[in-house]
């Protein structure tokens, strides 16, 4: 565990001061899915297994399993011919995926459910003579997953500015579809942009905005008011987590986004009484921990864990994990 050091400087440890640890925070289910996936294959075939982009958005996750084997190659050219590898949670394009199969690389699909299913409705909208306008961030692993889908009839929006420079070769035939960590509300005004221009605008049956992402919104959401500074535990490529700080800030509340405990700046927590505490849906939960402990150091010994809603979604593991299990039912336990 690493230890961050405590700066007693200006800081009265007498002050009545509080942390509320959000709940939902921290791993969502396709996260725990797609980890444990690299951990199950390199437990049961050895390392080295090759692994096609960041497996989840958090260094310290990938670099935990650098350690034990997994090596993270950029594009499926760089695994050589016929060794596994894992495509990572965000997915991939049928490019990428007829690419590995004139490698022979035996793949293991760890891509999240809900992703899947964004890349099932591009699919289905564009068979259906659809223009597609994907709502998300053009350089994120996601979206040029689900692009790649259906690339002729798809544009990517990223805001409700950019609804004005779409053009379309029949307005009355266009479907939507969204990147799943994106944020609510900034989702809402281009989906209400694009609804203005496109009356006839169609869109999924369910959002496509994740379960994960919105629990720990509205969660942030909940605690806005009550709270001087939002902490949130993630990486700088994370979407998910990125997005809990854009929520906050446009409540009025400070909030940082910190990949652990020693990115806290002292200064953040002059005159603060409340602090907030979350992680976004890649963060492990050790790193929140050692966020709290430093906290717990600088005076905010008062933790209130506020649960804003229950989640208890599990997602199955594909095929090759499964028969790998069936066959070794002693490697069940390595993700568990």
């Amino acid at each position: 565990m690493r230890k961050c050091t405590l700066v007693g400087e200006g800081c009265n440890l007498s002050e009545s001061k509080s942390l509320l640890l959000l709940k939902p925070r921290g791993f969502c289910a396709g996260v725990v899915r797609a980890i444990d996936i690299v951990r199950i294959a390199l437990e049961a075939f050895g390392p080295p297994i090759y692994v096609r982009k960041e497996i989840v958005h958090n260094r310290f996750v990938v670099e935990e399993l650098q350690q034990k084997g997994a090596i993270f190659v950029d594009g499926v050219d760089e695994v050589p011919e016929g060794e596994r590898v894992i495509y990572s949670a965000h997915g991939v394009s049928p490019e990428v995926r007829e690419h590995s199969k004139r490698r022979n690389l035996r793949v293991i699909d760890a891509t999240c459910p809900l992703v899947t299913k964004v890349h099932v409705e591009a699919v289905k909208f564009a068979k259906e003579g659809y223009s597609l306008i994907l709502i998300g961030h053009r350089d994120h692993d996601e979206v040029i997953g689900t692009l790649g889908e259906a690339p002729t009839v798809t544009q990517v929006v990223g805001s409700p500015a950019e609804v004005a420079s779409v053009t379309l070769p029949d307005p009355n035939r266009v479907a939507y579809l969204t990147q799943t960590t994106l944020s609510l509300d900034e989702t809402r005004d281009i989906i209400a942009a694009l609804r203005k221009r496109f009356p006839n605008i169609k869109g999924p049956a369910a959002q496509d905005i994740c379960y994960a992402t919105e629990n720990r919104q509205v969660a942030v959401k909940h605690v806005a008011s009550d709270a001087d500074l939002l902490l949130v535990v993630g990486s700088d490529n994370s979407s998910n987590s990125k997005r809990l700080v854009e929520v906050a800030r446009s409540l009025g509340t400070e909030a940082h986004l910190i990949d652990d405990c020693r990115n806290i700046r002292p200064q953040w927590l002059n005159g603060v009484k409340t602090v907030a505490l979350t992680a976004g849906a890649s963060a492990p939960e050790h790193l929140v921990q050692e966020v709290v402990q430093y906290l717990a150091g600088q005076g905010f010994g008062d933790v209130q864990e506020l649960e804003i809603m229950p989640e208890n979604v599990r997602f199955g593991l594909p095929p090759e994990i499964v028969e790998t299990i069936a066959a070794a039912p002693a490697i069940a336990a390595v993700g568990s």
